[in-house]
């Protein structure tokens, strides 16, 4: 039976790959800082959000292939379980990621918006491809949560830190509704086009 990783926290996560904890339920990870590692099917109890800039061709997600691709975004939640099988080669990481604990939205406005985020769902099995300045923009906010983790914490921290991580939710919200949207012209051009071929053969 294939081995799998369990990340039942943050810290979990941050030793499978070498990151150093800095919050007991929040990470942000720039995996160029950090050493290469062996693959691995991983089961989440933490919502992740994984900015990846390197192409797996065999990455499943659930019981299903991912539809992904060099440069996309990838939404997992707790219970979900994603990666690929573990076949002895060590590779290096592209891109970014943030992780967080359920624990840390406990009691906030954000705790009964998530199932609004519905890009954390099995269901959509799609990941996000963004445009340069969406990355851009996501990379930016991922770096002023990196430093807020560098400051002493207070009571003000958890309050900002779920500020920050709301705000990268919509605008992940905002990226795949845009995508979506896109695509949805793209189809209706391509029907519209079949349509008129059809229309053509007919008075053929």
């Amino acid at each position: 039976m294939p081995k799998i990783l369990n990340a039942k926290t943050v810290h979990d996560y941050n030793a499978y790959v070498g990151h150093a904890d800095q919050h007991p339920l929040v990470s942000v990870i720039d995996y160029a800082a950090l050493p290469p590692i062996r693959h691995s099917r991983t089961r989440f109890s933490v919502y992740a959000l994984f900015l990846r800039d390197d192409c797996l061709e065999d990455l499943t997600y659930g019981c299903s292939k991912y539809d992904y691709r060099e440069g996309t975004l990838i939404c997992v939640s707790p219970g979900q379980i994603g990666g690929v099988e573990d076949n002895g080669e060590v590779f290096r990481i592209e891109g970014w990621a943030l992780l967080f604990s359920p624990e840390l939205l406990h009691g906030t406005p954000l705790a009964a918006r998530m199932k609004e985020f519905t890009f954390f769902a099995y269901q959509v099995n799609e990941a996000l491809h963004m445009t340069a300045e969406e990355r851009a923009t996501l990379i930016a906010l991922m770096k002023q949560i990196q430093e807020e983790l560098c400051r002493h914490p207070d009571v003000h921290q958890r309050t900002i830190l779920v500020a920050y991580i709301e705000l990268i939710l919509n605008f992940c919200l905002r990226f795949y509704e845009r995508q979506f949207a896109t695509r949805k012209s793209s189809n209706h051009d391509v029907l519209a086009r079949f349509e008129t071929l059809l229309h053509q053969g007919k008075r053929i």
